[in-house]
């Protein structure tokens, strides 16, 4: 999903689109990882997590700074990386039905590359909440918090998502994209210390270690969370919808 979500993201910066729309093909936006490949994650070699971290890391580090909008629609569960994936958008709309959270703590990951972007987009102490706890948060309050932008009944949801994109379109290009350079550039230096700090955080043996245990329990005992994150899980599938529009 990363490689095809990289794909997408390079085909519309080639192209003369102006916006890009993100939001889930099934009933979540995108859960995180299935069960089968945190599995496999758990049996990996250190080379072969490192890739991994490192893959992700481009991704949201690229999602963060793309050079045109990004438009998340959250139609579901948006939890771990999905949930980096949907916040890091420029505009993050949400469902009712929607759910945010970071919950590698339940299994035994570590959330250090969500880390570097969370704690700048709410503040280190709703960071420590989120990430300490990895409890799931309501629509309500993760607009409170400031992690979505919006709440959308979820028939009007691309509705909505197209209306904000027409609002984007219609501004000069250029504007938008010095401007969203602008916000960007001051940070990106702290950005990509704080990346390849916790890129190196995420490898060590240990958390490894954990991680099995973590995976054990979670399928073996499980608790409320984990058994509705399971559910969530087999819906995992995140499309990339564009909108084609060439400037007048």
């Amino acid at each position: 999903m990363i490689s095809e979500l990289q794909s997408a993201l390079d085909e519309i910066e080639k192209s003369h689109a102006r916006v890009g729309i993100l939001t889930g093909s099934g009933k979540a936006f995108c859960a995180g990882m299935d069960l089968e490949m945190l599995a496999a994650i758990a049996q990996q070699s250190p080379s072969e997590n490192q890739e991994d971290s490192r893959r992700m890391a481009k991704m949201f580090r690229r999602i963060w700074s793309f050079s045109k909008p990004l438009i998340a629609a959250v139609n579901g569960a948006a939890l771990a990386g999905g949930c980096g994936i949907a916040t890091l958008c420029d505009f993050t709309l949400a469902a009712p039905e929607a759910k945010f959270g970071y919950t590698e703590v339940k299994i035994g990951f570590l959330p250090a590359i969500v880390s570097v972007f969370l704690s700048r987009q709410i503040g280190e102490k709703r960071t420590r909440d989120l990430l300490l706890t990895g409890r799931i948060v309501e629509p309500g309050e993760a607009k409170e918090i400031g992690l979505i932008n919006e709440i959308v009944p979820a028939e009007t949801l691309m509705e909505r998502a197209k209306e904000l994109a027409d609002i984007l379109i219609a501004a000069s290009p250029g504007s938008v994209t010095r401007a969203k350079r602008l916000l960007t550039s001051a940070a990106a230096a702290g950005v990509d210390a704080d990346l390849e700090r916790a890129f190196w955080r995420t490898h060590a043996f240990a958390a490894r270690r954990i991680s099995r245990k973590g995976l054990h329990r979670f399928w073996k005992r499980g608790s409320p969370c984990g058994a509705a994150i399971q559910i969530e899980l087999s819906f995992d599938t995140l499309a990339v919808q564009e909108i084609i529009r060439t400037s007048e």
